[in-house]
């Protein structure tokens, strides 16, 4: 249930282009995460659809898993909006990653196969390039963390953790504007991945801690 496809946002190492539902998903997901789609706004299925190209069948399955995933919510009688995003939820969020960011990270090394390491220095090589505009950056940072978690080989802790990056992602897109370095904060997933490609398990979960520890901080210091 990874999303994403091509190099976009949420692709997995391997990962097909999946069903219309699928698809569907992974469009309107982006948008939420990006705040493309602002918290509280509402959401129109017969609107999506229409936008995105879809019928409304795949939009609304599409609309259930981002409900499960709280990143909309539907009231009785007066509609579905996207989920406000709270600070205070930082906390917790960061509580669940700390403890499965660095385990993922340990498992990409040790388990990442031949066309999964390939995948990731395309992801390297890529991010030595890495510029532009701060969505551009938010997206790829993204793809970055999703192609680890495709690596660990556990669909699992690969859905999990989708789940509490994207509601990361929100809350670091509510302060993109007044976040310093934010190209260096990307640019940080540059050792992690040689240590995930060279196989060195206890570095890549020291660094993946490290990078989750920096970004509550980032965020902590704006608040």
């Amino acid at each position: 249930m990874t999303q994403g496809t091509g190099d976009g946002v949420g692709q997995g190492v391997g990962q097909g282009v999946g069903t219309l539902a699928d698809q569907a998903y992974r469009a309107i997901s982006d948008r939420l995460v990006t705040l493309q789609i602002r918290p509280g706004e509402p959401i129109n299925d017969e609107r999506i659809a229409a936008e995105l190209g879809f019928g409304r069948t795949p939009v609304r399955e599409a609309l259930k898993r981002l409900e499960h995933e709280r990143l909309i919510v539907a009231y009785p009688r007066r509609g579905t909006f996207a989920t406000e995003v709270h600070i205070a939820d930082l906390g917790y969020i960061s509580e669940v990653r700390r403890r499965l960011e660095p385990l993922a990270a340990d498992l990409a090394a040790r388990r990442a196969g031949e066309a999964d390491r390939a995948a990731l220095e395309r992801l390297l090589a890529r991010l030595a390039d890495a510029s532009g505009a701060g969505a551009d950056l938010i997206r790829l940072d993204m793809t970055l963390h999703r192609a680890i978690y495709a690596a660990t080989r556990n669909p699992y802790l690969e859905d999990t953790l989708v789940r509490y990056d994207n509601l990361a992602t929100r809350i670091w897109c509510l302060f993109l504007d007044r976040l310093p370095g934010l190209a260096g904060h990307v640019q940080e997933h540059g050792p992690l991945l040689r240590a995930v490609i060279d196989g060195d398990a206890e570095k890549a979960a020291a660094l993946a801690e490290g990078h989750v520890e920096g970004f509550e901080k980032a965020i902590r210091s704006l608040i």
